[in-house]
């Protein structure tokens, strides 16, 4: 048992367990403080019906930082991947469904043009996305510095962008800040596939295809270093997280469940202890937050610590969510129009066309769910039996839009909407209420108040280019080190941002290991 000044990571999401494990392995007395009654926080699994279960909250990855995938060895520590390179299927009520997996195009009817030009830009897309892929292991740089040597990191970043060449350079900066379906109407005629498109550059924001910096989200759910394409852990995407665990506990680091962290103690400038729920103080030599930086600086550390320009930011940094997630088992394999039965358990996509991503979006500025909304679908039993009974699925749904400030809550809208959610599945898979044995829906509220996400957002905060980069979360604090000596932020709402990566958690734990001692 760690019994004094350890140093003390709050909340075991994926990104503290990352942390951690880096940290006990460079030989710190680490303490996790875990305020639920298992690891992972939304990137676990759980049973939501007898013998059914499902991925929380994210249910595929395409972001998993290959060099924490390796320094920690998570094979070793039982992380088996039940399908690599899932295939994104963009489904469609009255035509073959389209199927691609990166730059190749499976099956689909779409125009010669349309078809000649999907590969050089998903490639050309591509070529953009390693330049913030090559971000992500990386402190970012400051605005400002007094050394020169502090220049070096803005630098890196310059001559990355430089790299692509001079035609590539100028359509990069060209396009990074505009919105997604500016871009694809330069480039196609296709609805259908310029729907399946746009879905990567909104799914889990508030913003449409035709709000700027869509191009720059479409670029960070692209921008994987992985070897593994968009890929489903065996067991769910708990099974990502009790392999950090493992790794973490391997390491020497402590974690303990159902233990909420309160609140912060300051003496003299630098954090002293964490109090708990429970009453405990844990006096503490260093804190590493994984938690949102509302969160983190506004309830755990209270803005009396805070200048009230950045207690300002910090209050201001966007988090409102607008993605349910909706589970459902059913007692037999749905059936998709236009699907061939090997794609069932792809990636399936409802966004017939940017106009409709565009439309449903109109809904959340009004703070009303979309009638029309964003799919984004996994049949993970397709390919890992363990998640249900012999014969019998489990369906998983990201819904968009589904805003976390409705107009009139969401207790009264809850029945509504699954039912509009079943109705919009029935359009696509004709028969699949017959199969339905139980549902569950998991709104933007319930997220806040099962998860810790303030405002139910899965980012811990929008990705855009002003909250992204030397701007994560906000300027002043994006080099995860916090205005309060000895406090770090090590979550997604730090740089590089949300997905289920671990990238923020290595960067802070090397952070602190730089540290003068």
């Amino acid at each position: 048992m760690i019994k004094q000044k350890p140093t003390v990571v709050i909340g075991a999401g994926h990104n503290g367990l990352v942390a951690a494990a880096y940290l006990a392995r460079a030989g710190q007395a680490v303490l996790v403080l875990e305020a639920g009654a298992h690891v992972g926080g939304a990137a676990a699994t759980h049973e939501f019906f007898k013998g059914f279960r499902v991925s929380s909250v994210s249910h595929l990855t395409s972001l998993l930082d290959p060099v924490v995938h390796n320094d920690l060895s998570l094979a070793r520590h039982g992380l088996v991947f039940a399908k690599t390179h899932v295939k994104s299927v963009a489904l469609a009520v009255d035509q073959e469904a389209l199927v691609f997996e990166g730059a190749q195009l499976l099956a689909g009817t779409l125009s010669e043009l349309d078809r000649a030009a999907f590969a050089p830009f998903v490639k050309r897309m591509q070529r953009f996305a390693s330049v913030l892929g090559r971000q992500h292991g990386r402190v970012p740089p400051r605005l400002q510095w007094d050394r020169l040597i502090d220049a070096w990191p803005a630098a890196r970043f310059g001559l990355d962008v430089r790299r692509l060449g001079r035609e590539d350079m100028r359509e990069f900066l060209r396009v990074i800040t505009m919105a997604i379906q500016d871009v694809l109407d330069e480039e196609f005629s296709s609805d259908h596939l310029k729907g399946a498109l746009a879905m990567d550059a909104v799914l889990g924001t508030k913003l449409g295809p035709r709000s700027g910096n869509t191009v720059f989200s479409y670029l960070h759910r692209h921008s994987g270093q992985g070897h593994l394409g968009v890929a489903l852990p065996q067991g769910g995407m708990g099974a990502v997280s009790q392999s950090l665990a493992a790794a973490a506990r391997d390491a020497g680091a402590e974690i303990r469940l159902n233990s909420k962290v309160t609140s912060l103690e300051v003496s003299a400038g630098a954090v002293a202890a964490v109090l708990l729920e429970s009453g405990e103080r844990v006096e503490a030599s260093t804190v590493l937050s994984s938690l949102d930086p509302k969160t983190t600086l506004l309830a755990l550390l209270g803005a009396r610590h805070l200048d009230t320009e950045l207690a300002q930011r910090v209050h201001h940094f966007r988090s409102i969510g607008t993605a349910a997630k909706v589970h459902i088992a059913l007692s037999g394999l749905p059936q998709f129009r236009g699907v061939q039965p090997e794609h069932v358990g792809e990636r399936l996509l409802i966004c017939p066309s940017a106009e409709y991503a565009d439309e449903a979006f109109n809904a959340a500025k009004y703070q009303r769910y979309s009638e029309q909304p964003l799919m984004e679908l996994s049949v993970p039993t397709v390919y890992d039996a363990t998640l249900a009974p012999p014969g019998q699925h489990v369906l998983s749904a990201i819904v968009q839009y589904a805003p976390y400030d409705l107009k009139g809550g969401w207790e009264q809208a809850r029945a509504p909407f699954e039912a509009l959610v079943m109705q919009v599945l029935e359009r696509y898979a004709p028969g699949i209420g017959k199969l339905v044995l139980a549902t569950e829906l998991l709104t933007p509220v319930d997220l806040e108040r099962q998860f810790g996400m303030t405002g139910g957002h899965w980012h811990h905060g929008e990705l855009s280019m002003d909250q992204a980069l030397m701007l994560r979360p906000v300027h002043g604090i994006a080099q995860y080190q916090m205005p309060v000596q000895g406090l770090f932020l090590c979550g997604a709402g730090a740089h590089p941002g949300g997905g289920v990566m671990g990238s923020a958690g290595r960067n802070a734990a090397a952070v602190v290991l730089k540290r003068p001692s």
